[in-house]
C-alpha cells in the first residue's frame, strides 16, 4: 500500500475530526457515531485508525488526570 496523497490525508483527518467531534457531543456513546465512525474507516488506512484510536483514548486519560488528579487504588490493607 502505498503513502496516502496530499488530499487523502486531509480527507483522513477530517473524518477523524468529525468522528471526534461527534463523540465528544454524545460522551463518547459510540452508537450515536456510526456514521462518522464508518467513514473515519472509509477514509484512513487502517494503521491510521488504530493509531488515531489509541491517541483519542490517551488524550481523554491525560484530560482526566490534568483535571481530576491521579487518586491511588486501595491496596491491602498493611498491619502497622
Amino acid at each position: 500500500m502505498s503513502a496516502p496523497n496530499s488530499s487523502e490525508r486531509k480527507a483522513c483527518w477530517d473524518a477523524r475530526d468529525l468522528l471526534w467531534k461527534c463523540m465528544d457531543d454524545n460522551n463518547d456513546k459510540a452508537e450515536s457515531c456510526q456514521r462518522f465512525q464508518s467513514e473515519f474507516e472509509a477514509k484512513c488506512p487502517a494503521q491510521w485508525v488504530k493509531y488515531f484510536s489509541k491517541r483519542r483514548d490517551f488524550l481523554k486519560y491525560k484530560e482526566k488526570m490534568q483535571t481530576e488528579g491521579f487518586t491511588p487504588a486501595e491496596g491491602p490493607n498493611q498491619p502497622s
